[in-house]
């Protein structure tokens, strides 16, 4: 699986993160990879990665709240706020991502799952996090 598809599939599991709790997210998500035709080692990593943004999904919407003019992430689309989640957690906490990499990722992701304006709103509050 190259790095595009991961994203991807990860971007799918995020997006689950505000329809359960918890408890019920791990689950969920296994139930999403039993549909993916992977190694299990590869799932196993999807899961990792999907939790862990998960679990700093607060710490990540607090930034996303500081630097977003008008847009609180309470008021965001689920689509596009799955996508900064991820994009700010690669830009943070990935070293082998560089930010150049996961913005340009998010927007194609948005392109291709969010609204008309999507990808436009998502590179403006990325670019805006890497400024400061």
């Amino acid at each position: 699986m190259n790095r595009r598809i991961i994203r991807e599939h990860v971007f799918r599991m995020v997006f689950q993160k505000d329809f359960y709790d918890r408890e019920e997210l791990p689950g969920q998500l296994s139930l999403y990879l039993e549909e993916v035709a992977a190694p299990q080692e590869e799932k196993d990593f999807l899961l990792e990665r999907a939790l862990l943004v998960a679990d700093r999904a607060e710490e990540i919407d607090r930034e996303l709240d500081a630097v977003s003019e008008r847009w609180r992430v309470s008021r965001m689309g689920k689509v596009d706020l799955a996508i900064l989640r991820l994009a700010v957690f690669e830009m943070k906490y990935d070293e082998n991502i560089p930010a150049s990499v996961a913005i340009n990722e998010a927007v194609e992701l948005a392109k291709k799952y969010g609204g008309d304006h999507s990808y436009g709103f998502i590179n403006g509050v990325l670019a805006k996090l890497v400024q400061e």
